[in-house]
């Protein structure tokens, strides 16, 4: 006979009621049996532990007594909406358990970005509008790709990606980005930072390589890549970008940002880049290229990609969906030169086999439709006014104290502060007025933070940004030198 409970109950000769209800409680205090979870009926435990029924129903009814148990008339007992409570865990010595890699010692959960406390006035960075998403286009070619699906065998599919999402990510990245490729140079990713961290797993051979990277630059990178025992050599930024001649001659992965370098915003210039991807090919290097918001540019046509202008094989052109449609989607890809496909592959693989079919099913059919295309151009001119109401808010009410990095592209505009005011002073201030925006403390890679403000265009509609700024003037003018 099947067992009526997924845990056992160890009932003795004696004592049997105050033994069922004693391990019946303790069962719904440690959370083996959940609020609302439905009881065996009386006669059939009774049968299952060789008990008399009216022992049974006495336990029950003593739970029930107790408020551990709820009933219904037709429905037979549930355990009631009964917190567990467990004895408090032992504290971990100070430093963190020594059972887990030092690294991870201090770690705690990690804040999803939908549980931030809602402001009046929000200009966080890399949060595309996701509002105006077309949710039903979605839906329906969902539905379309669920029907094909069920007449496949459900079994693990590839783990580069789907053969239609990767011939789909080769033509939009020809036609918006120049990128020389086809499906067979793409590997799927769950976004860009998986790609990282697979990239890191093929590049890196701990202690050992050096990763050089823009400073300040993306932190999430660099701890990726600093988990899987490289050396991080932090190389600074000017106006034309990554300083090549900064470069380590050690130097065997380096990271870059070049259509719009995170945080500050400014692109590297064409003899920039042609100078980094002649320090790969003379030293042996790889270069990996993030091109995480090339797509909502304001300008001129954006400067061909480093992956176009390679002809070496030394770039990983790394992309995302994350900020053209919505970041819970969780797909982005590689182009990576023919000599590492097979690494990436396995590595993928290994670290997770492959990704979510019915969303690169889905997000395959968006693409070819034309709905990428169709949606980036819409927000492409959303972004615009709302970089535009900004610069003219910014230059209104704070011109004197933050003086805005020109962008041409990107979801955020960097700004450096005039005054000696500290950034997260005045971000916490803010916070208080009802306006969040954020620092570029986070940013520095080599220790010294850029002196600035980070303001994002996904959230902010344009008609509102010249309130949200006004909130800022304020509280800088109390910061205003004497």
């Amino acid at each position: 006979m099947e067992p009526l409970l997924a845990f056992p109950l160890d009932i003795p000769a004696r004592g049997r009621l105050q033994a069922l209800h004693g391990q019946l409680r303790a069962a719904i205090l440690d959370g083996r049996l959940r609020a609302g979870q439905s009881l065996p009926s009386t006669r059939a435990l009774a049968e299952s532990l060789g008990l008399s029924r009216n022992t049974v129903v006495s336990a029950y009814d003593r739970l029930l007594s107790e408020g551990y148990l709820a009933a219904r008339q037709g429905a037979g007992y549930r355990v009631a909406a009964v917190v567990p409570s467990r004895e408090a865990s032992p504290r971990a010595a100070e430093g963190g358990d020594h059972r887990l890699h030092p690294h991870w010692r201090d770690a705690t959960v990690p804040r999803p970005m939908c549980e931030q406390p809602p402001m009046r006035h929000d200009l966080r960075a890399c949060v595309p509008d996701a509002s105006q998403f077309p949710y039903e286009v979605w839906r329906r070619l969902s539905a379309r790709a669920l029907r094909a699906l069920s007449r496949e065998p459900a079994l693990y599919d590839s783990a580069v990606g789907r053969r239609a999402l990767r011939e789909a990510i080769a033509g939009h990245v020809s036609f918006a980005r120049a990128v020389s490729c086809s499906a067979e140079d793409i590997v799927v990713t769950n976004g860009a930072q998986h790609a990282f961290d697979l990239l890191a797993r093929i590049l890196i051979v701990p202690g050992q390589t050096m990763l050089a990277m823009e400073d300040p630059g993306y932190g999430p990178l660099r701890r990726t890549f600093e988990l899987a025992g490289a050396r991080v050599a932090p190389v600074p930024v000017d106006d034309e970008g990554l300083v090549v001649e900064r470069l380590p001659p050690s130097t065997r992965v380096i990271y870059v940002t070049p259509s719009h370098q995170s945080p500050l915003g400014v692109a590297m210039s064409p003899s920039r880049r042609l100078a980094l991807l002649e320090f790969a090919r003379r030293h042996g290097a790889v270069v990996i290229e993030d091109d995480y918001d090339s797509e909502f540019r304001y300008g001129e046509r954006p400067l061909d990609a480093l992956q176009t202008l390679d002809r070496d094989g030394v770039v990983f052109y790394v992309g995302t969906f994350s900020k053209s449609l919505f970041p819970a989607l969780r797909l982005g890809y590689v182009v990576t030169p023919p000599w590492a496909l097979g690494a990436l592959a396995r590595a993928r693989q290994l670290n997770d086999w492959h990704g979510d079919v019915l969303a690169q099913d889905t997000l395959a059919l968006f693409i070819a439709e034309g709905h990428l295309a169709r949606h980036v151009r819409r927000m492409r001119r959303v972004y615009a006014d709302r970089r535009d109401a900004l610069l003219q808010a910014l230059a209104r009410h704070a011109g004197d104290a933050l003086a805005p990095i020109p962008v041409e592209a990107g979801l955020h505009v960097a700004a450096r502060l005039r005054w000696p005011v500290p950034a997260r002073t005045v971000v916490d201030e803010a916070a208080r007025e009802g306006l969040r925006v954020e620092s570029l403390d986070d940013s520095a890679v080599g220790g010294v933070a850029p002196h600035g403000l980070l303001f994002g265009l996904g959230v902010q509609p344009a008609e509102r940004m010249d309130e949200a700024v006004r909130v800022l003037g304020r509280v800088l003018e109390a910061h205003r030198p004497r």
